[in-house]
């Protein structure tokens, strides 16, 4: 009977179940002990969350089980970073995954904090079969329009994969290309393929902003990205475009 356990050791021993139908959840109902009841609570919050970013992941990959299903066994997720900021490139990357890839909580990278973001690109990089990432700085953008920008990073994120791809699922975008190909509107949070893509070129991108930001401290690059921000449009005002702002873009444009 658990009433003989300290309330640590209950904690201790709760922590290793996995499933409602241990007898040792049985006993600790039968205990009065508030300690315990509210170990029992916390344990079953934390199974209903569980239960919860299990569903949510068999869905993200549901469009990757049918695609196997139909033969279709090295498929890449892409995703692009980066098409609305006044400075800096655009960042796009493609991922293959191993089918039997499993990650509780893998999603859009825009709903993921930093440290969540940082923890998935991490787990992404070890177990991906390929990744692959194209850059398309600023004055390429500034020549060849941000929608054929991003295009084109795309294009060189494929090309770059280690691996090549026999279908590809892409965010909310066609691309010229003989392999076969499924365009998703928010697609970084439906497939996990795209959303893993998603993770390693926000991932990469802020990085890169954060090492401008060490060369142009005035723009808080570090912070937003290259957004147009209110402290990034007072340092445009103060001290003008660096090497790094799209002068296409307003209102940069009007400031050249």
């Amino acid at each position: 009977m658990t009433k003989n356990m300290k309330i640590k050791d209950i904690a201790e021993r709760l922590s290793t179940i996995k499933e409602p139908s241990d007898p040792f959840l049985d006993q600790c109902k039968m205990d009065d002990r508030k300690g315990v009841s509210d170990l029992l609570l916390k344990w079953n919050n934390h199974y209903q969350k569980e239960l919860h970013l299990q569903k949510a992941f068999k869905q993200m990959c549901t469009n990757e089980t049918e695609l196997r299903k139909q033969g279709f066994s090295i498929v890449a997720g892409i995703d692009e970073v980066g098409r609305g900021p006044l400075a800096g490139p655009v960042v796009a990357c493609a991922v293959i995954l191993p089918e039997d890839f499993y990650c509780l909580g893998l999603t859009d990278s825009k709903q993921l904090s930093e440290t969540k973001r940082n923890h998935f690109f991490d787990i992404i990089r070890d177990q991906a079969m390929a990744i692959g990432t194209g850059i398309i700085d600023n004055e390429e953008i500034d020549k060849i329009n941000i929608y054929e920008a991003t295009k084109k990073a795309m294009l060189m994120a494929v090309r770059n994969l280690s691996i090549l791809p026999d279908y590809l699922l892409i965010d909310a975008m066609k691309l010229e290309t003989p392999v076969p190909q499924l365009s998703i509107i928010k697609g970084d949070s439906k497939s996990i393929s795209i959303a893993a893509a998603s993770i390693i070129a926000k991932v990469t991108r802020d990085q890169m902003m954060k090492e401008y930001a060490v060369q142009y401290p005035h723009y808080a690059f570090e912070k937003n990205m290259g957004y147009g921000t209110k402290a990034h449009l007072e340092g445009l005002e103060q001290f003008g475009i660096t090497p790094w702002h799209r002068r296409s873009f307003s209102p940069v444009k009007e400031m050249s």
